[in-house]
């Protein structure tokens, strides 16, 4: 992201952070959900340099601590870029999805600090259809579960995941709970398929109104969509799924490699 240097930074004072020290709400808790806040109404733009750990922690009269934790979360939820050796500076609150390291939405986001959750909103046994074929490298005749979830985060809405998994691999899967564990760490535990790579076709589409309803966004909103074969150590496609992400919410992250 680039940083303008046109956009000033913001006193403490005129941010108007305060503390409840009777409130049963961690500090850091507090201090998210003030910035997050001044960064809603706009009192915070992007690119705008923000105040340090040190500084908040004085202005406040507590430990760096805190703060600290504070400053983790905001920066997992994009609304701070804090890079080494130098000031923070507000962000556009759109987190970046690095492909390079294959993680599952749940390993991903606690990651993170955040807190993911799942809706199972349907679950099916189906005749596949041909992209999903394929993409999962089907004999005729072979069915796949089809489960479609609703992925949040802190409890709101971010992403809608259908999976295409081969009913000869995860007999069974549909009388797992996928709503309390990860599609990931059922396939390695219970199934004992170790994950090995995972190939990622990305690209961007408009909301229609059953995907807007779902994430609690607008129709016609943006939203990256990500079509991705997820591959076992013995190289067999063993998921094929389809996500919209929030395009308010997400943005894709790919590091590139110049070869001699």
């Amino acid at each position: 992201m680039e940083i303008s240097n046109e956009i000033p930074s913001v006193a403490i004072a005129e941010l108007g952070l305060g503390l409840d020290t009777n409130s049963f709400v961690p500090y850091y808790v507090q201090i998210v959900d003030q910035v997050r806040e001044l960064i809603k109404k706009n009192k915070l733009k992007q690119g705008q340099t923000f105040s340090s750990e040190g500084e908040i922690a004085r202005a406040l009269a507590i430990s760096k601590m805190p703060v600290r934790q504070a400053f983790q979360k905001l920066k997992s939820e994009g609304l701070l870029v804090i890079a080494k050796g130098k000031r923070p500076v507000v962000g556009s609150g759109r987190v970046p999805w690095n492909f390079q390291q294959l993680r599952g939405f749940s390993e991903e986001m606690r990651r993170r600090g955040l807190v993911p959750s799942a809706q199972v909103l349907s679950i099916a046994l189906d005749e596949p259809e041909l992209e999903v074929a394929q993409a999962l490298k089907l004999s005729p005749g072979e069915r796949v579960y089809r489960v479609r979830r609703l992925r949040s985060i802190d409890g709101e809405p971010v992403a809608v995941v259908t999976s295409h998994l081969p009913a000869r691999i995860f007999a069974g899967i549909d009388k797992q709970d996928l709503e309390k564990q990860s599609l990931y760490a059922i396939f390695e535990r219970v199934y004992k398929r170790k994950l090995q790579w995972a190939e990622e076709v990305i690209g961007a589409m408009v909301a229609g109104e059953e995907e807007a309803a779902e994430l609690q966004t607008s129709a016609g909103s943006a939203l990256l969509i990500i079509r991705e074969t997820t591959y076992d150590t013995q190289n067999v496609a063993i998921e094929y799924s389809l996500s919209f992400l929030r395009g308010d919410r997400y943005t894709a992250s790919v590091i590139s490699v110049r070869k001699n």
